[in-house]
């Protein structure tokens, strides 16, 4: 009986009746806020020039267009548990150092001339290089290049604000100071699985700073004309922790994969969310019946048990796309399930 006075009773004992919210507590499968969505670079980078512009460092601490998904926008994400901006510094500049228990990584878009201290080690930056910056390692930013400096800026700070976990502080100088060989990490363990014997393993992050382009693109062309790749993503390869095999990060795994010409992918859904963003080429992907049309350095994202399918639209060009996700955090919890789906025209 809804006009039960004992309903009204709960209210100030902090106590309710599981039976009407059943539904909503147990629901039938899993219904995301995030909704598909593209963001335009070629819409959104003038944009970004135009801050950089009217706006200083000293200003903003972090010059950065937040990519908010229309169903996230309170508080701001893109996904329910990661976050993509754009980010941009200009020659001359150096960003403030900071760090925070989200974890968070740089993959570079544009310039050249740059980098990034990370725990005391220079890690440089280049189009095509995936940089990590794991949670509560310090990290500042510096320009001595001649042209503006853009990357796609990714974190977990959704996840670990979810969880009540976050923490911040900013360093006592405005630059840590320099304590490492630059690159280490990259030049130390970023040769397959050859990796130093005299290092022991320093907690669950990649110890490998930067992925570079270059060896990227090596293993997609050594392995692309010849492998049969997946149905469903081309030709994908993971970056991978080499004292582990798994992800670069226990919360984000970071993916980079091939769609031969003409290809036309199989449809799933998965219930990781992801992120991607356009390296080259030009197609679409289909979530849910909605066509998210893509190219270079677009961003677009596919939330968690989405169905989708993506299509390279040129029939003489590679696609090649980055990816990252939340799959590591629903493998650890148990919770990470993947079928086949048809996404809709």
């Amino acid at each position: 009986m809804t006009d039960d006075p004992a309903y009204k009773a709960l209210d100030g004992l902090g106590a309710a009746p599981l039976w009407r919210f059943y539904g909503n507590l147990f629901p039938a499968q899993p219904r995301s806020r995030a909704v598909p969505h593209r963001w335009s670079w070629k819409e959104l980078r003038p944009h970004l020039l135009h801050f950089s512009q009217t706006l200083s460092l000293e200003e903003a601490e972090r010059r950065v267009l937040m990519l908010v998904n229309p169903g996230l926008t309170d508080p701001p994400a893109t996904v329910n548990t990661l976050y993509a901006g754009l980010q941009i510094i200009l020659p001359g500049e150096t960003a403030q150092a900071h760090r925070h228990t989200s974890n968070a990584f740089r993959f570079i878009l544009e310039g050249d001339g740059a980098w990034t201290t990370v725990n005391g080690e220079r890690v440089f930056m280049a189009p095509g290089d995936l940089l990590l910056t794991p949670g509560w390692h310090w990290h500042d930013h510096t320009h001595e290049g001649d042209v503006p400096m853009i990357w796609l800026d990714a974190l977990d700070y959704p996840l670990v604000n979810a969880l009540e976990a976050g923490f911040y502080e900013k360093y006592p100088q405005r630059l840590q100071p320099v304590t490492l060989p630059d690159d280490a990490g990259s030049r130390q363990f970023l040769h397959g699985r050859l990796t130093p014997a005299w290092i022991t393993p320093q907690g669950p992050n990649s110890p490998v700073t930067r992925y570079t382009w270059q060896e990227t693109n090596r293993a997609l062309e050594a392995i692309a004309d010849t492998a049969e790749g997946s149905d469903v993503d081309g030709i994908v390869l993971e970056y991978t922790n080499p004292w582990t095999g798994g992800p670069v990060m226990p919360t984000i795994g970071c993916r980079v994969q091939r769609l031969r010409p003409g290809f036309d992918g199989a449809g799933r859904r998965q219930t990781a969310s992801t992120i991607f963003n356009v390296i080259r080429g030009e197609g679409a992907t289909i979530v849910d019946g909605k066509r998210l049309d893509w190219t270079e350095n677009d961003t677009f994202a596919i939330p968690g048990w989405a169905s989708y399918r993506h299509l390279n639209t040129s029939t003489s060009s590679d696609a090649v796309l980055f990816s990252y996700s939340d799959e590591p955090v629903m493998r650890s919890l148990g919770l990470y399930r993947t079928e086949s789906a048809d996404p809709g025209a």
